[in-house]
């Protein structure tokens, strides 16, 4: 008889916002826009911001692994066997942000990476260590999704600068005991478009200097119209053919939890999904778009609606293109 797959879960979760808000009134002062041309486009009334000098993305992500492990009964840092770390906003381009992690926690005897794919990022990663916990070599995986986006953005650029907020997000991903967990995925992207949604200075093609400096191509730039269609589209794509090959309709589904880039979106794909609105769950009115890190935190803040068994779809849409949706059972009630 062959044995039984080794199914990964989410066993915790935690998250991390900084406590300085910026709301729609506090960028009416910087730029040319107002409160309520903000909350018609985007439905976001307030971000959050980490103003302090000297540090980074790293900093949120321990704060939420500091709220994680206080729902672990058993946290021992030294089991962990790999950190992978989503994030576009790392401390600095060498070293990984993980491996700092690993040690600031006393995860001595993981291995870990940072992970780009944009606001897909943690997506992408949570499908890694379900392969690697799948495979039977690791067991636990901490996956983090970080990002601070005040850094890349230019606050008189009103097209973005009204999306972004800065948070983190953290799970750890364990071998199932109950039979629920990790059930199937479909990820995507596209490179074609890249230049849609990008940061043109600071890579290898165009490095950073005096010139793109004075052009400001060291910021996050988009274009909105060419984003919002094919986040739509895209998420939704997946999301219908995840439920098709799971034989699942709307009605079965416990909840939905979709990138958090702009209410717009998530109407956009509840309805063409025909999924009640209680179930798809959003947070963005108070945090904006913090890219890697809005699953992670959306599942922090409704984690304790969740009972074991329910039927979760994960989906996501972010630079490169890159997108997917990913199907899970919720392993614990809270």
């Amino acid at each position: 008889m062959q044995p039984k797959p080794i199914k990964a879960a989410i066993t915790a979760v935690g998250g991390y916002v900084p406590e300085d808000v910026l709301n729609n009134a506090d960028l009416e002062k910087m730029v040319d826009t107002s409160n309520d041309w903000i909350v018609s486009r985007t439905g976001i009334h307030e971000r959050r911001i980490l103003k302090e000098e000297g540090i980074g993305t790293s900093f949120m992500a321990l704060k939420a692994i500091d709220d994680l492990k206080q729902k672990v009964a058993d946290w021992n840092p030294e089991t962990i066997d790999l950190i992978i770390f989503a994030t576009i906003t790392p401390d600095m381009p060498l070293s990984a942000t993980a491996a700092y992690v690993a040690s600031q926690i006393g995860a001595t005897q993981a291995f870990g990476y940072d992970l780009t794919a944009a606001c897909s990022g943690f997506l992408y990663g949570l499908s890694t260590a379900a392969a690697f916990i799948g495979s039977g070599r690791y067991k636990k995986v901490l996956v983090i999704g970080a990002d601070k986006m005040s850094s890349i953005v230019d606050y008189e650029d009103r097209t973005t600068c009204v999306l972004f907020g800065d948070g983190a997000g953290a799970v750890l991903m364990e071998a199932s005991t109950n039979g629920y967990g990790w059930e199937d995925e479909i990820l995507r992207m596209n490179g074609e478009q890249r230049m849609a949604l990008t940061i043109k200075a600071g890579g290898s093609m165009q490095p950073i200097t005096s010139e793109a400096l004075k052009n400001k191509d060291n910021y996050l730039q988009q274009e909105g119209r060419t984003v919002y269609k094919m986040a739509v589209s895209g998420m939704c794509q997946v999301t219908l053919d995840i439920l098709a090959n799971n034989q699942l309709s709307s009605d079965d589904l416990a909840y939905v939890v979709p990138h958090q880039a702009n209410l717009r979106i998530i109407e956009g794909l509840q309805d063409r999904l025909g999924v009640a609105e209680q179930k798809v769950l959003k947070n963005i009115q108070y945090y904006g778009n913090t890219t890697a890190a809005t699953l992670p935190l959306v599942l922090n803040d409704y984690h304790h609606k969740f009972k074991a068994g329910d039927k979760i779809i994960l989906t996501a849409f972010g630079g490169g293109f890159t997108w997917g949706a990913a199907y899970l059972t919720w392993a614990y009630s809270t």
